[in-house]
This record gives C-alpha cells, structure tokens and sequence, in this order.
C-alpha cells in the first residue's frame, strides 16, 4: 500500500507551528486538494475550520489536539503518524444546512457541524416560533435563543444549554432552547434527522434576532430554515481506544 499523501494544516499558535514544523520535514506537505488525508492540528475550533474551508474536497481528516478544546481531536504525538492514521476508526458527520431571511431582503446560506443557533440580539427576549416539516409546532417561544444541534454538537453548546448528548449514528438533531421564558415547562426536543426545523422571528424589529452556523453570524434575521444536509458529510479519522461514538458515550455518564 502506497504512503498517504498528507495536508499538513495548523492553527496559529506557536505550539501548533512548530508540530506543523516538525511534522512537514517527516511527511513533507501537501495542499489539501492534493492529498489523501488532511491532518489538523490544533483545537475544536480550528477543527471546525478546516472542515468548513476544505469539507467539500471528501477527504478524511485526522485532527490532533493543540488547543484548548479537543473533543474532535486525536491526542498529540507524531512519531507514529501514518501507523495512527492507517489504524483510525471513521466517524462519518452530516452537517446542517441553515438557510437565513433576512429584515433587509438577503438569503443567506451556511453549514454547520456543530450547530445552528438563533440568539437574542438586544436585551430584549426572542419571540420565535417553530415548525417541523410544516408543521407548527410552538406558536411562540419566549427565550434568549434556540438551537438544533448535531449529534457531534450535542456535547459542545447544546450541552451547557441543558440539551441532551446524541449518540454518534443515531440519525437525530437536538432542538434545545437557550434560557426559556415560555412555556415554562418545554426543554426542547430530540428529532429525526431528516426533519425540516423552520424558525420564524415573530417581532424581528423590536426584538432582533442572529443566527450562527457555528461560527458563521447573520444579524437580523426574520426566518431560518435548518436540515440536515442530504449531499454533504465529512469523515474524522480517531484514534480506535478514543473514536468518537466512545467519547459521546463516556459524556453522558461524566458527573
């Protein structure tokens, strides 16, 4: 079998640059469209990055933790690279789609891996209401925001939110509310994946509203249509002692 071709990529820190050094001179570097598998070095974030910048290249991504936050990365040490990556388990994620209306007339669309989340702009509370394949749903939810989140994403802000831990392959999205107001008593729901999630701003002028596709922000927004995508998935190569359906299952029994 041939040696993989690898797209060496980091994020700015001098802990990630100088593995990103190290690693070139034993594996020499490739441009991503070039390559067999990208390797990303640095945190959750910069995961995220990478996955949003080269995604539609269909290659499989082997992250390696040199950041804050590593929930979708491999431990770092590279003196065994090409065995790790040969030896990795797959973790196939579907992201969402987010299609935004805007106040001033503009679509706007964007994908997440994470999540899609709908935020309070001013003090003011959100009024939003939800429809699920057409369907309303919840005429009106008073909160600070919204979100639907992936299984991937269920433990990052879906999770500080009060939002359920989905397990990886179980073809559902959370959709958790942010501080609810009313009704009192929903925390949300757990659907099928292949639900279409429309949220309507019901007073976009005196309570303005942002949506965010991970770390894509739109402002003003009066309608936000999320599914999950049917033409896109990414793959994340893991370590098999750490793959990520394990780190999901371990999440939900951490007190």
């Amino acid at each position: 079998m041939s040696t993989p071709r690898l797209a060496l990529l980091a994020s700015p820190t001098n802990e990630a640059q100088e593995a990103l050094a190290a690693l070139g001179k034993l594996h020499g570097m490739h441009a991503p469209q070039d390559a067999d598998v990208v390797v990303a070095l640095g945190g959750d974030g910069f995961m995220l990055q990478t996955l949003h910048r080269h995604g539609a290249l269909g290659r499989p991504v082997f992250g390696m933790k040199l950041g804050s936050v590593g929930f979708l990365m491999n431990q770092h040490h590279g003196d065994d690279l090409l065995a790790r990556i040969s030896a990795a388990e797959p973790a196939i994620l579907h992201p969402l789609e987010m299609l935004v209306q805007t106040e001033s007339g503009t679509t706007v669309g964007s994908l997440a891996y994470n999540e899609v989340s709908l935020l309070r702009q001013t003090r003011q509370a959100a009024h939003i209401g939800i429809e699920l394949n057409g369907q309303v749903r919840l005429d009106e939810l008073i909160c600070d925001g919204v979100m639907v989140a992936t299984p991937a994403g269920s433990t990052a802000y879906n999770f500080s939110a009060s939002g359920p831990i989905l397990p990886l392959g179980a073809n559902v999205m959370a959709l958790t509310p942010i501080a609810p107001f009313r009704p009192r008593r929903w925390r949300g729901a757990v659907l099928k994946s292949g639900t279409e999630v429309r949220f309507r701003v019901l007073d976009p002028h005196k309570r303005p509203v942002s949506a965010t596709a991970d770390s894509h922000e739109v402002r003003d927004v009066t309608e936000v249509l999320v599914r999950e995508s049917s033409d896109r998935s990414v793959t994340l190569l893991f370590d098999p002692e750490h793959n990520l359906e394990e780190r999901i299952l371990s999440e939900q029994f951490t007190v």
